[in-house]
């Protein structure tokens, strides 16, 4: 898949620049930092971040996930669907974190673009409660979301917060544009799903924007 190969590379940058767990380094390449994206007008580190990783082991267990979920996933919405809900997930997961996480803190990780997958995958199913296949994918997806969230819990420096808004926004994400298998779907879905997407970005920016130390 194209998009691991773009973490494999990013990572790489990081070990050559002076190791994926050097602040300066995640810095510099765009890790999540609320008082950067704020106060320095940084807002490119929404989508920058979530191709960064820290330490092997983060991008690891992030790709197995990602590979894991993208061989049937990418089938079933198509590779543009899917790599658009990637990316626009793993920047809304970074808007959930820009508002409610310390704004002293550093974040990065593909985590908030794998959670949207769960939240995708989990509207689709919804979505294709007739079909068993992906009726049970949907809730297998949604059965992964929990656990980790319940992973999270225990795991300290867990961006938490950037995980719950990756999975919304992967779900609305899915409603919104469909899947190669229910051609026909009703608007209104569509519409209810995008006013909440809509809100959901004007509540975290807004929230974002007041930096509290």
């Amino acid at each position: 898949m194209g998009i691991l190969i773009v973490l494999l590379i990013v990572f790489l940058v990081e070990v050559f620049l002076g190791g994926s767990e050097n602040t300066n380094v995640l810095m510099k390449m765009g890790a999540m930092s609320n008082y950067a994206v704020v106060v320095g007008h940084q807002w490119w580190r929404l989508f920058a971040a979530q191709f960064l990783h820290i330490g092997v082991m983060h991008l690891v267990s992030n790709a197995v996930i990602i590979y894991y979920m993208g061989q049937y996933m990418e089938p079933i919405m198509g590779h543009t669907r899917f790599l658009v809900t990637y990316l626009l997930a793993g920047m809304g997961g970074n808007l959930m974190s820009l508002a409610f996480s310390s704004d002293r803190g550093l974040s990065a990780g593909a985590s908030t673009a794998l959670f949207g997958l769960f939240g995708a995958m989990t509207a689709i199913g919804l979505r294709n409660i007739h079909n068993p296949m992906i009726s049970y994918l949907g809730r297998q997806a949604f059965v992964l979301a929990l656990i980790n969230l319940a992973l999270d819990i225990f795991v300290p420096g867990i961006d938490i917060l950037g995980h719950i808004g990756g999975l919304i926004v992967g779900f609305l994400l899915a409603i919104i544009m469909g899947d190669r298998v229910m051609r026909t779907y009703n608007p209104k879905w569509r519409v209810l799903a995008g006013a909440v997407l809509i809100f959901y970005i004007v509540w975290t920016v807004r929230t974002g924007m007041v930096i509290n130390f």
